[in-house]
């Protein structure tokens, strides 16, 4: 929702794939992924970290704590790999359905 805020093209279509924040509240770790992959991985990190002041107030009058986190952003390769194994697996179909044709 925040992100959307933003006025950064550099973070045109991505997502947020996990928020891990640590039990002192001091740290708030972000992960992020792109639709085209992590060939925007520094683009995107680089938006984040530029816009993080923005994002940071924006959560914290959204959301009530007596001390707001430190954001820390991070890429998440999760999608890439899965879409790979899922190639992966698509292929392995595809090869054995012509095999059984071909016997």
């Amino acid at each position: 929702m925040v992100i959307k805020e933003i006025a950064d093209p550099r973070l045109d279509g991505i997502s947020i794939t996990d928020v891990k924040v640590d039990r002192e509240l001091a740290y708030a770790d972000i992960f992020v992924s792109a639709i085209e992959g992590s060939s925007r991985a520094k683009e995107v990190i680089s938006g984040l970290e530029h816009a993080s002041g923005f994002i940071r107030k924006s959560l914290s009058d959204r959301i009530e704590l007596r001390v707001f986190p430190r954001l820390r952003f991070h890429w998440d390769p999760t999608p890439e790999r899965a879409d790979h194994i899922e190639a992966l697996l698509a292929s392995l179909r595809t090869e054995k359905k012509n095999s059984i044709k071909d016997d």
